[in-house]
């Protein structure tokens, strides 16, 4: 039997990027939307401005927020955001939204990413859920649905022991029901879009069955003040082309670590 006093619906996101803005507007549709609990799989940090203004609205409002590679790095003064990046164009994007979060993070702030946590574990619906950020295996491992085969997600999730595997990290949100019932779900990123040309932003609400036995996914948009964010975007003099991929729902950087398909269904 499932514990009746757990929320039925959990709202999961990641890659908040700087981005208070679809935080706030994030939290207020999952409410909406009859969630009991928040989850952040982390990257607090990057893309966007005034990363200070984050920290207090995932503590006021109790998500329970995990480590992602950006957070380390940031909380440990690291000299880089440790994304994962192999091409030298997007590592020289990486490196500008790195060196701005890291000059603007308060260093009052430092302790608390040090301290969150890697992973987060809990039970819905009487299965074993697991939160990593780029998955279970290493932090900044990239989970694209086009390159990520059921039989390798089948393996990783019999290794750490999940029936339900929460990711982030990539940006782009895709779920898949393996053959037998176990679910992989890449909440993707509200700090930016999903290089899909919109303005909205992508998060995950979980929900447990009726019978208690199993829970299901649903990949959510979230419209937010966008304009908002591109004007202080502006103002912090932060790179054009971060600012573009806010205004139009393109990606004009980071994109040489996408897949072949992932990449033909973006504008560059």
């Amino acid at each position: 039997m499932s514990d009746v006093s757990a929320p039925a619906r959990w709202a999961v996101f990641g890659g908040v990027y700087n981005n208070w803005l679809a935080l706030e507007a994030t939290l207020d549709d999952a409410r909406r939307r009859g969630c009991g609990a928040f989850y952040c799989l982390g990257d607090l940090g990057g893309f966007g401005p005034h990363p200070d203004r984050v920290f207090p609205i995932l503590q006021s409002r109790g998500v329970v927020v995990m480590q992602g590679n950006y957070d380390h790095s940031i909380g440990h003064d690291l000299g880089d955001c440790g994304c994962g990046y192999t091409d030298p164009r997007d590592n020289h994007y990486a490196r500008l939204s790195y060196d701005y979060t890291r000059a603007r993070t308060a260093a009052d702030w430092r302790p608390y990413l040090r301290a969150l946590p890697p992973s987060l574990r809990a039970t819905w619906g009487n299965r074993r859920v697991l939160m990593a950020h780029g998955s279970p295996r290493k932090v900044n491992e990239f989970l694209w649905e086009s390159t990520t085969p059921d039989a390798f997600v089948a393996r990783m999730m019999t290794q750490h022991e999940c029936d339900v595997l929460l990711v982030t990290h990539s940006g782009i949100p895709w779920q898949r029901r393996l053959d037998d019932g176990r679910l992989i779900v890449n909440v993707g990123a509200i700090g930016r879009p999903a290089n899909d040309g919109r303005h909205e932003v992508w998060y995950a609400v979980m929900s447990e069955r009726a019978d208690g036995a199993g829970v299901d996914a649903e990949l959510v948009p979230v419209p937010y003040d966008w304009r908002r964010l591109a004007t202080e975007m502006r103002e912090e003099r932060i790179a054009e082309e971060f600012i573009e991929t806010i205004e139009t729902g393109w990606w004009t950087t980071c994109l040489e670590i996408l897949p072949p398909k992932e990449r033909a269904r973006g504008k560059y």
